[in-house]
């Protein structure tokens, strides 16, 4: 399996990537300071992904697969949703699937759009394989990485795993490249969309009561 240099949960390094990918400087990644409604006020709107990096305890792990081992995939047929077999790669697929499924997020001409292209009528499998062989994502990737403020030598040590929520077409869902396919979370809309993802991401911190690396970042209208 291929390993990357983990990506650090830094707004700034994430914005500056999905803008060396393709996306319009219109959009930026920003931190989530708190999950209550006043501080939810604070995001920046519109309000596109929630992006979460969580701690994968044997608690969570346990809980996540008591939870969808009896779901049954059905989701709409133009959801972009991909498996992650790129070791550390979870941050770019997070940023892929925010993306990917928000048609109001422009992307000019460049590695993402042409990924995208490319994969548009693959299978989640494939289009992870497919992550796994682009040279152009796996350099710009690699340049990003190191601008983190973790040594990234420690790389091998990471525990931490990112995933995306998003609304698509009225249903919350969240998107792991872990899982072989996407988890429904119930119904959202453009309005409540911010506190329905919040709700997610408190019960996953429920999970583990006792943990504190958390971290919740959102893809939003840039600020000015």
């Amino acid at each position: 399996m291929l390993t990357w240099t983990p990506l650090e949960s830094n707004p700034e390094v994430l914005t500056k990537y999905i803008h060396k990918l393709g996306v319009s400087p219109a959009w930026s990644v920003t931190d989530v300071i708190g999950l209550e409604d006043d501080t939810l006020e604070w995001i920046p709107r519109p309000v596109k992904a929630f992006i979460l990096l969580f701690p994968c305890s044997e608690t969570h792990r346990a809980e996540e697969h008591d939870r969808i081992k009896e779901v049954e995939e059905q989701h709409p047929e133009d959801l972009f949703y991909m498996r992650q077999f790129t070791h550390n790669a979870c941050g770019t697929v997070a940023l892929i699937h925010s993306v990917a499924n928000n048609k109001e997020v422009d992307i000019d001409r460049g590695v993402l759009k042409d990924f995208l292209e490319k994969t548009a009528s693959l299978s989640p499998e494939e289009r992870g394989r497919a992550l796994e062989k682009d040279e152009k994502f796996t350099a710009d990737h690699e340049a990003l990485a190191q601008e983190g403020q973790t040594n990234a030598a420690n790389h091998e040590k990471v525990i931490h795993h990112f995933i995306a929520l998003v609304n698509k077409e009225g249903t919350l869902y969240e998107l792991d490249g872990r899982k072989s396919f996407p988890i429904k979370h119930g119904p959202t809309s453009e309005e409540t969309f911010v506190k329905d993802a919040a709700k997610v991401c408190k019960e996953f911190m429920a999970r583990d009561p006792n943990e504190v690396r958390f971290t919740v970042l959102a893809l939003t209208a840039a600020q000015q």
